[in-house]
């Protein structure tokens, strides 16, 4: 095995690669390092090491109570008759319904499915999440702190 000096490096020197090693085992010196080491794979994962994680294992903590209260308590505000007589509710759900009587062509841009529907999804999504907060919280309490 012969020494080739890096140019530039000063006093390091690195290993010519012998073909019949895999490259893992490729000895490495340099003035930066104090004492010659072998180069590894960073991605391999020693078989002694224990496994840690940020999260916990069930991070959603999802609970049917949360999803069925959220539902009800979207359900109940929405379907309050406050839009010239009509209720978000019954405004997305009638859309969906004009919109499926020309099925294979889609809603157009400027039709007004578009706008119930993300409002309608919107405030469901904001009401499950303060549900999940507000009923892990306190199933927590979290908020006795």
């Amino acid at each position: 095995m012969a020494s080739a000096s890096v140019v530039g490096l000063a006093t390091s020197s690195l290993s010519s690669v012998n073909r019949k090693q895999p490259a893992a085992a490729t000895a490495l010196n340099s003035a930066f390092l104090k004492s010659p080491t072998t180069a590894r794979n960073p991605l391999r994962v020693s078989q002694g090491a224990a496994k840690h994680t940020c999260f916990q294992r069930d991070w959603l903590r999802k609970d049917l109570n949360v999803i069925g209260f959220g539902l009800i308590g979207w359900l109940a505000p929405s379907s309050i008759p406050a839009i010239n007589g009509d209720s978000l509710t019954g405004l997305f759900f009638g859309s969906i319904g004009t919109e499926l009587a020309h099925f294979p062509t889609p809603p157009a841009l400027t039709s007004p499915f578009w706008l119930w529907l993300v409002t309608w999804h919107l405030g469901l999504f904001i009401c499950l999440t303060f549900g999940q907060i507000g009923f892990k919280g306190r199933t927590e309490d979290y908020f006795e702190k």
